[in-house]
Formats: structure tokens, sequence, C-alpha cells
């Protein structure tokens, strides 16, 4: 019985310490795995930098109708909802426009966005994908598909009244 191309890949990234991808995907009720978006304006965030903070990525694309009617409800949410603790990152999957095209647009958000992300994020089956991250860094939400106000709020406000960890 031969060993197969990817069963030697795997087996080499195991003997080396390193995970396949799929293994490190964000997973609802795990630690969140480490990230680093890189913004729009060139600034940095790491989740260790959001730590005590209940934490949205939105990943989505200038082509996706059902992401074009969520950002205008994730938006206000966030306005809103900002000063009890929540941040939420827009990030523009690589098929969208060209950034420069898309800064009038980030212009006029309160959303903080993202042009691209370091870690196991990522569109799940579909635009838009959402991850929510509470206070102690537990994934407490990973789904693709639209938030709407509803959703939002039960998501969200339990998370956005408990206390920061320490």
């Amino acid at each position: 019985m031969g060993i197969g191309g990817r069963t030697v890949a795997a087996l080499a990234a195991t003997a080396l310490g390193l995970a396949p991808a799929s293994a490190a995907k964000p997973k609802e009720g795990a630690p969140a795995p480490d990230f680093q978006l890189t913004l729009i304006d060139g600034g940095k965030i790491s989740l260790a930098d959001l730590k005590g903070q209940v934490v949205v990525l939105n990943f989505w694309a200038t082509w996706c109708g059902p992401c074009k009617r969520e950002l205008p409800t994730l938006d206000s949410y966030y306005a809103l909802q900002r000063k009890y603790g929540l941040r939420v990152f827009a990030v523009t999957t690589e098929d969208s426009l060209p950034i420069a095209k898309l800064k009038p647009l980030f212009a006029a958000m309160t959303i903080e966005s993202a042009r691209r992300i370091k870690g196991p994020y990522g569109p799940l089956t579909g635009v838009p994908t959402n991850y929510v991250i509470d206070r102690a860094g537990i994934v407490r939400y990973a789904k693709a598909g639209a938030f709407d106000l509803d959703t939002l709020n039960a998501v969200l406000v339990p998370l956005l009244r408990e206390k920061p960890p320490g």
C-alpha cells in the first residue's frame, strides 16, 4: 500500500509541528486563533490588541448582494454599541474591487476596514461570513450568512453585558 502525496505532506507538517490549515479553523466554543489585520490605512491590529472587547470579523465582497445589505446594518449597530466594548472589522475579500476604489465607502463607514488578514479566518461556505469573539477570546459565532438586527442583538447583547476578564 503506497502513501499518497497529501498524506506525505500532512505527515511532514505534523513532524515539523505545523498543523494543517483546516485544523486551525476557528470553531464555536473554542479559543480564537490569533490573527493580524492590515487595515486600509496600513495599521495593524492583532487579537491580543483587542483583549477584553467583543470582536466581529465580517468577510464581505463588493459583488455580494447580501453583503451590501448587511454592511449598513453592521455599521449602524457598531456606531451605537462600540461604547460598550464592541469592535467590528469589515475584511474585504480578494475578489472585490481594488482598495483605491473602495476608499470612499470606507471613509463613510464607522466600521474599521481591513484589506488583509493573516490567520486561519476567511469565508466559510461563502460571503458574508461572520466570526464573533467574546471578551475572553472565545469564538462564540462562526457562520456564513448575513446578520440582521435580530441576530446581531441575540448574539452580541449578551456578550456586551459580560464583564471583561481579569
